[in-house]
């Protein structure tokens, strides 16, 4: 999927494979020319815009979010410790670094502008989130890739049901909180790991258990074990400690994966069949020594789960709490608050009136 900030000057366009209605000629944009710190992002205000293909829509933003992996994308190579573990910033490298200078961005609330000529399900004026969500709420800019990730593991991988007992591993960051509420909200029984100031939010999402991974040892706090374990933080201590806790012929998933960073090591062509071989050993593996099946889990774009999603917002069972807002101008201070983890859980730069975004496929 792909973003382009766009501006207000409009044109009708009529003719072969690019044809839409209502489209503008210029764009204003954040890009990212070089990879590094907040600093190097840039506001560039008349950027051409692309064409827009049959199966595109143009989207007026009145809002994006800042998402954890925009800035994992954004860094320099280095590692990060996460709750006693480190991960890898400079994220998917091996796939942007050829794209640079790359515009960022995952999530998206505002209006449709325009309407390639394949589009059939929305039309001009309504309302839009992210991957094609309708949604009358700017707060929602901060969901559609959090809550996504969340129903992929569970509803999708795990096809959680009524009666099941979920286990979140970090509760409070957008992830798990929207796995929380997912969870929650088909019935099921949830425990989570979250810091302490996260622990009250928690458990007013639903969740039975809410453990203070500061204070408390994970294994001895948590009885039982869970049908699910969606472990957002992917440590190899959260790893073994989630792994302990499946019941067997439960799920195991991770959203630390290595696929990027084995792609960023050793390059698309070694690293994504190095990646594959390492999944099928871990697989084998714990299925072997534990009974459980075990996955890497990534957001992808699916009908069923936006559909569900869009229902549990509009129901209010669905929510992810916006912590502060920015103008687009302070982007870079956005993206630093998320850096320094001053925002726990939501966080988005604000659209004006005039910003639009290029979106589709």
């Amino acid at each position: 999927m792909r973003f382009r900030s766009l501006c207000s000057v409009r044109k009708p366009l009529i003719g072969s494979n690019s044809w839409y209605r209502s489209i503008v000629t210029n764009c204003r944009a954040v890009v990212l020319p070089r990879f590094g710190g907040p600093e190097v992002l840039e506001i560039h205000s008349n950027l051409e815009v692309p064409d827009l293909k049959p199966n595109q829509v143009l989207v007026r933003a009145r809002a994006v979010s800042v998402n954890p992996l925009d800035t994992r994308v954004r860094s320099e190579l280095d590692d990060l410790d996460v709750l006693g573990g480190t991960i890898r910033s400079g994220y998917g490298r091996s796939i942007f670094e050829p794209l640079v200078p790359v515009i960022l961005g995952r999530d998206i609330s505002g209006e449709v502008a325009a309407v390639g000529r394949s589009v059939t399900s929305l039309r001009l004026g309504k309302k839009s989130l992210g991957h094609y969500i309708l949604l009358p709420s700017e707060d929602a800019s901060a969901i559609p890739f959090a809550a996504l990730t969340a129903w992929r593991a569970l509803r999708s991988t795990a096809r959680i049901s009524e009666g099941h007992r979920v286990l979140v591993i970090g509760g409070g960051g957008a992830v798990g909180f929207s796995a929380i509420q997912l969870a929650v909200a088909v019935g099921c029984h949830v425990v989570t790991t979250c810091a302490g100031q996260s622990i009250e939010q928690a458990l007013a999402a639903g969740a039975e258990q809410a453990v203070d991974y500061t204070i408390e040892d994970m294994e001895l706090a948590i009885k039982g074990q869970f049908d699910a374990v969606l472990d957002t933080i992917g440590t190899e201590d959260t790893e073994r400690a989630g792994i302990n806790l499946t019941r067997k012929g439960g799920h195991y998933m991770t959203l630390q994966g290595e696929a990027a960073s084995l792609a960023d090591r050793y390059g698309l062509a070694l690293g994504l069949p190095l990646s594959s071989g390492l999944l099928w050993k871990k697989q084998l593996q714990y299925w072997y020594s534990h009974g459980i099946d075990y996955s890497w889990t990534y957001m992808r774009a699916d009908a069923e789960g936006l559909d569900e999603i869009r229902r549990l917002l509009e129901a209010g069972k669905l929510k992810v709490p916006v912590e502060k807002t920015f103008p687009i101008e302070q982007v870079r201070e956005a993206h630093e608050a998320k850096d320094k983890r001053l925002i726990h859980v939501g966080c988005m730069a604000v659209a004006d009136e005039h910003l639009l975004q290029w979106h589709g496929n």
